[in-house]
């Protein structure tokens, strides 16, 4: 499935076959955020979806055009595994989603409740890529979905950027994992608002694409370690590189007690509780101070049960 390149022409067409309920989601400037970050901050707002997240436009972009058969595999801490999952169930496509131990058993129950078979393997998502890896291999009737080599799944997401780019952003910030969402947006925003810096943020304990990106090739790290769980990549794949390297104007590093500030004003202003992951963009705001006046961010996730603990 994986294919090399990103595509305009593929994220124009994603924005307009991409399932209705994944896309065209708010985005709003609020005054009292605006305010305390000292530019007009434009949030782009994913956590109303049907899974939360930013995730289904690429799982549908991939799967919902295809004639694919096979059941679908894939790793995640949760929110890919239910877009992947639930456009796999629209077409009637079995799932499997390979977890890391210390996936929020809230996220393991709503997996299973779509019927997906669960498997709980690995300490961390690396670990439970490989995993699903070693379990696809010579399987012919699954398919291995990888979030890092998919160019659909970054294509899809790349649709964020067509509903940004009528902003005229100075500024883009956007939460790296896998790479795909800065990939995709950024590939289109470099081509329809070329005057748009876009700008990566990588939780501070979790740096390996934000080293990665410096060095055009992929720099593992032995540890990822951050509560902004769903960036907690410490392997990145050469096609997300690759994808970011020309269209990622820099990437930034943002500590947990930017990230956990960041919650705080958001919930503050907005009465939004979004997951720590979600909320980088407007760290890096806090902690950086990112040139441009005309700023926007996208909300890419809400909050999971067991992120709230640890809610400000």
């Amino acid at each position: 499935m994986p294919n090399a390149a990103l595509s305009l022409d593929r994220i124009e067409a994603a924005s307009r076959l991409i399932d209705p309920v994944f896309r065209d989601t708010p985005h709003l400037a609020d005054e009292s955020l605006s305010r305390s970050l000292g530019r007009e901050v434009f949030v782009k707002i994913e956590t109303l979806t049907p899974v939360r997240s930013f995730k289904g436009r690429g799982a549908d972009f991939l799967l919902g055009h295809t004639k694919e058969t096979r059941t679908v595999v894939c790793a995640s801490t949760g929110n890919f595994g239910r877009a992947l999952a639930q456009v796999a169930r629209r077409r009637g496509l079995g799932a499997c989603v390979f977890a890391p131990v210390g996936t929020a058993p809230a996220e393991i129950s709503r997996l299973r409740g779509l019927g997906v078979r669960v498997v709980v393997e690995g300490r961390d998502i690396d670990d439970a890529r490989h995993a699903a890896s070693v379990y696809t291999r010579g399987r012919g009737d699954l398919v291995l979905i990888e979030e890092g080599r998919e160019a659909r799944i970054a294509e899809g997401a790349g649709t964020i950027g067509v509903e940004l780019a009528p902003l005229r952003p100075d500024t883009v910030l956007l939460p790296v994992g896998s790479g795909a969402l800065a990939a995709g947006v950024g590939r289109w925003l470099k081509a329809r608002s070329p005057r748009t810096r876009v700008i990566g943020v990588c939780a501070a304990g979790a740096p390996a694409m934000a080293h990665s990106w410096r060095a055009g090739s992929p720099m593992a790290t032995a540890h990822a370690r951050t509560f902004a769980t769903s960036l907690a990549v410490r392997s990145p794949t050469p096609e997300a590189v690759e994808w970011m390297r020309d269209v990622v104007d820099d990437v930034l590093l943002v500590e947990e007690k930017a990230i956990d500030d960041a919650l705080r004003l958001l919930r503050d202003t907005l009465g939004l509780l979004v997951e720590p992951a979600a909320a980088v963009g407007i760290a890096a705001v806090l902690a950086h101070d990112p040139p441009g006046a005309r700023t926007a961010t996208v909300l890419t996730g809400g909050r999971s049960p067991v992120e709230a603990v640890r809610a400000p």
